[in-house]
């Protein structure tokens, strides 16, 4: 076997406590606590909470066995994100470190394991405020967390191996496209090797579609190769609707003997900022419309396992009907690129950091984790965009003039940009990306004297609002993400516009609402929709999911504060709005407030409601018609009374890895199955199988609703999940965790 993918998530101890003899074979402590990565040193509630309570120096250890069957060969152990920073020891000897939480890194372990004996790593996790670590040195407006929080694993392999790969878009046309295969190889022999290096393209039919390769000769140590350009045929082109994507499969032979093989999944696509302002996908302009995203997730922080990851990609695609997201302010975890290839989503990925630029060894480390972010991620078709710049600091030409040469080298295929808060920021970039939180908030949109140019935050701060708050306020909410939305489609040579933000997100206290969140989202943190969030699933195609949304709740005042006005948002041609049986209106798109959007709001304004005796009114439906049919509608009814407990859960199907978890969302509805909006009532859970919940139990809702997460354990079977609230009948769930199929690091020798 040329290469060995060992998991390296399970069955790891952990210790709260910066003890330096935890690094030594012989350590025992009645504190270790068994885990499994992904995880997070701290369990803490969603909101109001001290984020000091994550900021400590922990140790990860994890015994294991390597037999003597792996003798010649090279053990690297890989992870993918510690926060923030990290020492690694194996069986005492200290093997290295990495600063920084957002970057991939690796140690080859080959001169230090024990073959057929048992083997110690252990992982010394600084979780403290690092100021010396980006995006760390003043205030920061997002939290760290801590923890070994995302993958880790062995890979094993030959003396002579491949280190990266990298296949450079040359040409994405619909006649042909043109692939440039290049790589770095290791040989860890003591002298020269002469290999031979071939690259296949495989179709999603396993067609070969492609072929390249070159023999090599090569001396100790690594060495960077280019093979010939792979030219595909009327290649099947990834976009926003067919992400299609092909398999890249590297082989390197000395003589007729296989090496190493590495699969990677590509897409064949042009990106391109062209000289109008405009953003071109395969040589289609496309208007740019997303969000921002942070990776927090309540209770768990940044440690959340991939499936959760996919389902946030999934989310931003189909219930928020986005082309693209920012991942503010730092590289997002692998998982959620994947998902983004494969279902289409466009992705601006950025260094980390926030407002602060530090002293040269800051700035150091800076440019690091800015090659690190591009090797690991320039395979991933979604990214269309790098960002080099520290988000919203001032102007530093050296250091900025810098990252740029270093992201133009490393990938020649994508432009940069630079997120910057004032207008007169010097332009060293190839997108000049803005945040803008005061022209967009009064509709104005004063445009900066370069091109192209796109916004890259606006509302957020301006308008923070919580799910649970007022009817007005919610709509308000919504209307301003359409204003904004409609005045950047209505400029021609503006790229686009990503709001701040997508979910809320737990803060310092510095910033926020006083109790650790920022209530930015158009979604809560539990990544459920506010009235903005059917704003932005409107906008997408009526072919792809045709919307409508009354953006209302049926409450007494309804007719005495909010005068003559219903807002609709949808993707229709019109909507029919009804109230019981009557038809009071149809009505088309308002072009009039929103020329430009794609589909603009709906407004009914023939009724003075308080006309209406709200005895008489039983509901209202609207109905969203194309071409004179209806093809969806929404329902709204005067609250009534709780009647019952609604437990949802995103997967029903789990592995038992003992991390792997779905998000549950729980709402208390009445006798029409509405969510109460002002429902506070606290929820009881109890869990039953091998499983643990991760939540606040009891749980109190927010707007009538909220989320737990269920997560398995290493023993599959049965998962059944209830909750209760006083009075209701009691809700049940259930759930499955089914055996781990994928090869782990033994702990021990197998018998």
């Amino acid at each position: 076997m040329s290469r060995e993918v060992l998991k390296l998530n399970t069955d790891w101890f952990f210790l709260a406590d910066d003890q330096p003899e935890a690094k030594e074979v012989s350590f025992s402590n009645e504190a270790l606590e068994r885990v499994n990565l992904p995880h997070t040193n701290k369990i803490l509630p969603h909101h109001y909470f001290n984020e000091k309570d994550y900021q400590f120096v922990s140790w990860y250890r994890r015994p294991f066995y390597i037999d003597q069957a792996k003798q010649g060969k090279r053990l690297i152990v890989e992870f993918d994100g510690v926060m923030s920073g990290t020492e690694v020891y194996l069986n005492g000897e200290r093997i290295g470190e990495h600063k920084g939480g957002y970057t991939g890194f690796s140690f080859d372990l080959t001169d230090y394991i024990k073959l057929g004996q048992q083997n110690i790593l252990a992982v010394r996790v600084d979780s403290t405020r690092r100021t010396d670590i980006p995006p760390e040195g003043n205030v920061v407006d997002y939290l760290l967390f801590g923890g070994i929080y995302r993958e880790v694993r062995l890979v094993v392999v030959e003396q002579l191996s491949i280190n990266w790969s990298y296949y450079q878009i040359q040409q994405a046309q619909t006649a042909e496209g043109v692939i440039l295969p290049q790589f770095e190889l290791v040989n860890s022999y003591a002298e020269t090797k002469e290999v031979r290096l071939e690259v296949s393209l495989l179709d999603q039919d396993h067609k070969q579609v492609g072929t390249s390769e070159q023999t090599l000769s090569l001396p100790p140590g690594s060495k960077t190769a280019t093979l010939e350009e792979i030219k595909v045929k009327q290649p099947r082109l990834w976009d926003l609707v067919n992400p299609y994507l092909y398999t890249a499969i590297a082989k390197i032979y000395e003589q007729n003997s296989l090496l190493d093989q590495v699969e990677t999944k590509i897409g064949i696509r042009s990106v391109e900022f062209k000289s109008d302002g405009k953003f071109y996908l395969n040589d289609h302009p496309l208007k740019l419309r997303g969000l921002n995203r942070h990776q927090m997730f309540p209770y768990l922080g940044n440690a959340m396992p991939a499936r959760g990851q996919r389902k946030d990609a999934e989310i931003l695609k189909y219930e928020l009907g986005l082309n693209f997201v920012r991942s503010s302010h730092y590289p997002a975890d692998p998982s959620f690129l994947d998902r983004c290839d494969e279902i289409g989503l466009l992705v601006f990925e950025e260094i980390p950091g926030w407002q602060h630029i530090g002293d040269q060894k800051w700035q150091d480390l800076a440019k690091l984790n800015l090659r690190e972010m591009i090797i690991r991620d320039r395979n991933h078709c979604s990214i269309f965009l790098w960002g080099v710049r520290i988000n919203e600091s001032a102007d530093d030409d050296q250091f900025y003039l810098e990252t740029n040469r270093i992201a133009r080298q490393l990938d020649q295929s994508r432009p940069t940009g630079g997120v910057r808060v004032f207008r007169e920021s010097k332009f060293l970039e190839d997108v000049f990306t803005y945040n803008d939180f005061e022209y967009n908030l009064t509709g104005k949109v004063k445009l900066p004297n370069h091109r192209p140019y796109m916004i890259t935050e606006y509302m957020g701060h301006m308008y923070p609002t919580k799910s649970y708050d007022s009817i007005e306020r919610l709509i308000n909410h919504a209307l301003k993400h359409a204003m904004i939305q409609d005045k950047q489609h209505g400029i021609p040579d503006m790229a686009g516009a990503s709001g701040w933000c997508a979910f809320d997100y737990n803060t310092h206290r510095e910033f926020g609402s006083g109790d650790r969140v920022c209530y930015h989202g158009v979604c809560d943190m539990f990544r459920l929709p506010k009235f903005a969030g059917y704003f932005y699933k409107s906008q997408q195609s009526p072919a792809i999911t045709p919307v409508v949304f009354i953006a209302r709740q049926m409450v007494p005042s309804f007719f005495e504060d909010y005068g003559d006005e219903i807002v609709v948002f949808s993707n229709c041609e019109e909507v029919a709005l009804y109230v019981g049986e009557q038809h009071l209106a149809t009505v088309q798109p308002n072009y009039v407030d929103f020329p430009s959007l794609p589909h603009p709001p709906f407004l009914f304004k023939e009724r003075q409601w308080r006309e209406w005796n709200p005895k008489d009114i039983t509901s209202m439906k609207a109905v969203g018609k194309i071409k004179g049919k209806k093809v969806v509608e929404h329902i709204i009814y005067p609250f009534g009374q709780p009647q019952r407990v609604e437990l949802t859960a995103d997967y029903q199907q789990l592995i038992a890895d003992g991390s792997d978890c779905t998000r549950v969302v729980v709402e208390l509805k009445d006798q029409n199955g509405q969510t109460l909006h002002l429902a506070h009532h606290p929820v009881s859970f109890e869990l039953l199988g091998p499983a643990r919940l991760i939540g606040e139990n009891p749980f109190s809702l927010e707007a009538g609703r909220g989320a737990v997460f269920v997560q398995t354990g290493r023993e599959h079977g049965r998962i059944v999940l209830k909750a209760s609230v006083a009075d209701l009948p009691t809700a049940e769930i259930r759930l499955e965790s089914k055996p781990m199929q994928e090869k782990i690091v033994p702990l021990r020798k197998e018998e």
